[in-house]
């Protein structure tokens, strides 16, 4: 059985929901349909003439790929333009194209801690250049009859609720009764149509963040032996974690400036680096943010860091780092191309272990559109 293309989004989207994004960035569906059942999804960095051939020829029919291909809103549909053959092509062969930006660059486990790890950079004492979202919290209460109590309570713990700063399966609980007839055309677990019932019954309340809100419901009712689960969220003032872009910590060791560009070459694979400082001057903490990070010198700056490792680094932005004191490492933009294999291997695995057949392909084509003589 293949899996659906909303399906398969909603997978990608526990692992970069939509609402880390930026505000106005453009991600999600770009072109095409996801009601359709999906062979292959490409995964891919950018959406080429190249990238599309290369989907027809493996027979994928969804891309999903980190840069838009869509930045702004269209006036026309040219098809005598690159863009608009590139459209064309994408549309006759009925290939949809998602976009997962800087929900990716944002989310725990994403781009930017793949840089981080990449780089050596301690996971435990990692912070964010600049925090982006706050999970907002909500409160689930749940009512469940007490010998199905904790087969519901370790569901919601398994989905993701009840986590409070750094302490996890949060949780009250009261014993109660609860009362219910059943009407025509029901089906109940406990009593029978038309006939008061008065059971021993549990209310559990817990914490769900936002993120993982629609996937705990999900679990609760899954688990929940009722036909019709009662069941409330409510609002909350208390402040979940905070998500960002770019990461900032602090390497097992102190190296130079020179030995770490090094390091930046072999791990992204890149023939060179553009790099400001001098090359002896000692790095411990390092900032790293994928893709364009020009305007975030001053958060490294701010952060403490030694050194910055980023794309697109422009002439007087590197005067302006140099004279504050931090290096720069600029090994261009393309090394974004690190989530191609790692969204191709978690996303297979979520498919995989829902017996779905549908594979995820990591593109083999090179987008870095410049070249290094």
């Amino acid at each position: 059985m293949y899996a659906n293309g909303q399906t398969v989004i909603q997978l990608m989207e526990q692992l970069a929901p939509k609402h880390y994004a930026v505000e106005n960035d453009r991600i999600g569906l770009q072109l095409g349909t996801l009601q359709k059942d999906i062979t292959k999804v490409l995964i891919a960095l950018d959406v080429t003439d190249e990238v599309v051939e290369e989907a027809i020829r493996i027979g994928a029919e969804l891309i999903i790929a980190h840069h838009a291909i869509i930045y702004r809103p269209l006036a026309k549909l040219d098809t005598s333009t690159p863009a608009g053959k590139l459209y064309e092509k994408l549309i006759k062969h009925d290939i949809a194209v998602y976009i997962s930006h800087t929900n990716l660059d944002v989310t725990e486990g994403g781009i930017n801690d793949w840089m981080a790890d990449m780089l050596g950079i301690d996971a435990e004492k990692r912070a964010a250049l600049e925090d982006v979202h706050t999970d907002k919290l909500n409160k689930l209460v749940v009512f469940v009859p007490q010998d199905h109590h904790e087969q519901v309570l370790q569901a919601l713990w398994k989905a993701g609720a009840g986590e409070i700063g750094n302490y996890s399966c949060c949780s009250f609980n009261i014993e109660g009764t609860g009362t219910f007839v059943p009407g025509d055309g029901t089906d109940p677990f406990i009593g029978e149509q038309g006939t008061l019932a008065r059971v021993a019954e549990m209310r559990i309340e817990t914490i769900v963040p936002q993120s993982v809100q629609k996937r705990v419901v999900q679990a609760m009712l899954k688990a929940h032996p009722y036909e019709e689960v009662a069941y409330d969220l409510y609002p909350m003032d208390l402040k979940g974690r905070t998500f960002g872009l770019g990461r900032v910590g602090k390497l097992a060791e102190s190296t130079t400036l020179g030995e770490f560009a090094d390091r930046v070459k072999k791990a992204f694979d890149v023939p060179a680096v553009r790099t400001v400082g001098e090359s002896g001057q000692a790095v411990r903490k390092v900032a790293v943010l994928g893709g364009s990070g020009a305007r975030y010198v001053r958060h490294a700056l701010f952060a403490g860091a030694d050194v910055l490792v980023t794309g697109d680094i422009d002439y007087h932005t590197a005067h302006d780092a140099l004279a504050a004191g931090l290096a720069i490492v600029d090994p261009g933009h393309n090394i974004e191309k690190i989530m191609k294999p790692r969204v191709a291997e978690w996303l297979g695995k979520q498919l995989a272990a829902r017996k779905y057949a549908t594979v995820a392909v990591a593109s083999d084509i090179s987008t870095e559109v410049f070249r290094f003589v």
